[in-house]
């Protein structure tokens, strides 16, 4: 523990500095929670929404685990970029005194087997029988994202430190895919070597990076915290930001516009009701119109002229009623 010490020696701080705590995920579960407010039992809606509340707890368990690690280091979560027609979506970046590590969170029902070929397969219960079922290899999954920073950084970097530090890369910058599911058994036994300190239970998060930086090569490059805010600011300069309304994207996805109908069940009762022609109420054209506008108020039906004074007057009260019972 001599060099770890040493390091953490060298820095004033041993707190962990969340620069990024913002997420898609996050957005996605207040989306997906205040549509199912309003669309209750809608079984689309729950399904996602069950799948996004454990995507988001297997990132809060990361969080957690980084915070009290006491290391010193800069995180930022949720983190996409893009290059030319590549793009990359890393829910982890984490700066440390020597090295930078590029997070892939898993939180998945079942154990997790990587075989001695690499390869990823879950297991998992089904009808009281266990299933083994491949799957896409987040590993892989995580070193195209770095990819995609490398080719940014060697877009934006000069000959000559180019030059020096490229053959460096990959060694300060380090993958990870870290199980956060504490049910999940992962069985990397016979799992190739180099892939075993590379997917690792949450629990071991930070015992993991702790090791690395105890066995550190003695002329590794050590950051100052002024070094690691600037490169956490570098990740920040290029990251794009997720501007994504995803309340009227899972709206539009998963809830049926049903106001057409209930305009036209609406027309029809009032028309019966009062013992005149529909069309005294609106017209289709008029109908069009308000599934397309959909105002909220008297004012707003008013100003939009969709419907003659005398209709607004007569039925625009229940109209509007009837509109913002989505």
């Amino acid at each position: 523990m001599g060099i770890f010490n040493t390091i953490l020696g060298t820095f004033q701080s041993k707190d962990t500095v969340f620069l990024k705590e913002s997420s898609s995920l996050s957005n996605k579960y207040k989306a997906l929670n205040k549509l199912n407010s309003k669309y209750p039992n809608n079984k689309d809606l729950l399904n996602e929404l069950y799948m996004v509340k454990r995507g988001l707890n297997g990132e809060n368990e990361i969080a957690y685990q980084l915070q009290k690690a006491n290391i010193g280091m800069y995180v930022l979560r949720d983190v996409k970029v893009k290059y030319k027609d590549l793009s990359a979506q890393i829910d982890y970046i984490v700066i440390t005194p020597i090295y930078t590590y590029y997070i892939e969170c898993k939180n998945l029902v079942g154990n997790i087997i990587v075989n001695d070929k690499g390869d990823f397969i879950r297991e998992y219960q089904k009808n009281g029988s266990t299933l083994q079922k491949g799957m896409y290899s987040p590993l892989t999954q995580v070193e195209a994202q770095r990819e995609v920073i490398r080719k940014i950084w060697e877009a934006r970097t000069n000959k000559f430190i180019k030059f020096w530090a490229a053959k460096n890369f990959e060694y300060y910058r380090r993958v990870l895919v870290v199980v956060a599911n504490h049910d999940t058994i992962l069985n990397t036994d016979n799992a190739p070597e180099d892939i075993k300190r590379k997917v690792i239970r949450a629990d071991n998060l930070v015992r993991q990076i702790k090791y690395d930086i105890d066995n550190c090569q003695v002329d590794d490059y050590i950051s100052s915290n002024k070094e690691m805010l600037g490169t956490a600011k570098s990740y920040l300069d290029i990251s794009i930001a997720d501007d994504t309304d995803y309340y009227e994207y899972y709206k539009n996805k998963y809830i049926k516009d049903d106001l057409k109908e209930r305009l036209v069940s609406l027309r029809k009762d009032r028309a019966k009701k009062m013992n005149i022609p529909f069309y005294y109420v609106f017209t289709d054209e008029e109908l069009k119109e308000l599934v397309r506008i959909r105002p909220k108020t008297l004012e707003e039906l008013k100003d939009k002229q969709i419907l003659t004074p005398v209709k607004i007057n007569t039925h625009g009260k229940i109209i509007i009623e009837e509109i913002n019972k989505e």
